[in-house]
């Protein structure tokens, strides 16, 4: 890097370009994370289940999710369900792909949050004359979730991350942002180091939202 120079004033007057490419990192990882947290939990029942077309579903689902790259995902829900007439926008492909491992993952974890609660939990509400559906409701889901919030973290951080791979399909997101201002100016060095610290600064910032409600959450708790 001897004779480099580095010109950060095109860097410098890009960058609202960069902090919208940041809001759509943001905001697919943030709703691929609800939607993740979603299915996690009914296929976590579904593998808990009795039945077992739920539990072939959930485990199929599952298995899937957590043994094929998240870049296969993008790839199969962008170019694999074109050749069946069905074109997804970037966007909407990155999300369903980030949806689909993230419950993937998610599900083994619910399963053993749910395994972590004791029996008697559920013996106690039923015996009050709570329905199923009540006892999950404000027993069992409540005590689920609190038993599994730093795993929950450390996915959504997963997500925010690989987001990244949007970038293959043209996503917008802060990588795809990047690399087509780098293309347009050339100063791919500083555009990238400028996005690092980004993506740096985003992570920080949502681990350290998340300790200050886990603060709130297990107040009390040793």
């Amino acid at each position: 890097m001897g004779d480099y120079e580095f010109h950060w004033l095109i860097v410098y007057q890009a960058l609202p370009q960069m902090l919208n490419g940041a809001f759509v990192t943001l905001h697919v990882a943030v709703f691929s994370m609800l939607l993740g947290i979603a299915f996690g939990v009914l296929l976590a029942l579904g593998k808990m289940s009795k039945y077992r077309m739920p539990n072939i579903i959930a485990t199929a689902w599952v298995e899937i999710a957590r043994n094929t790259p998240a870049l296969f995902q993008i790839y199969m829900a962008y170019f694999g369900l074109g050749a069946f007439g069905i074109h997804l926008s970037p966007y909407m492909a990155v999300l369903c792909a980030l949806t689909f491992v993230n419950s993937g993952y998610l599900t083994e974890t619910f399963r053993g949050g749910f395994q972590a609660i004791p029996r008697t939990q559920y013996v106690a509400s039923w015996s009050l004359g709570m329905k199923k559906v009540q006892s999950y409701r404000y027993i069992i889901l409540p005590q689920m979730f609190r038993r599994v919030y730093y795993p929950m973290t450390n996915q959504f951080i997963w997500s925010i991350l690989m987001s990244s791979l949007g970038i293959l399909v043209g996503m917008g997101e802060l990588s795809g942002e990047t690399q087509r201002l780098q293309s347009l100016s050339f100063r791919t060095l500083e555009f990238f180091i400028v996005a690092a610290i980004m993506y740096y600064v985003i992570t920080k910032l949502v681990l350290f939202s998340a300790d200050i409600m886990s603060r709130r959450l297990f107040k009390g708790e040793i």
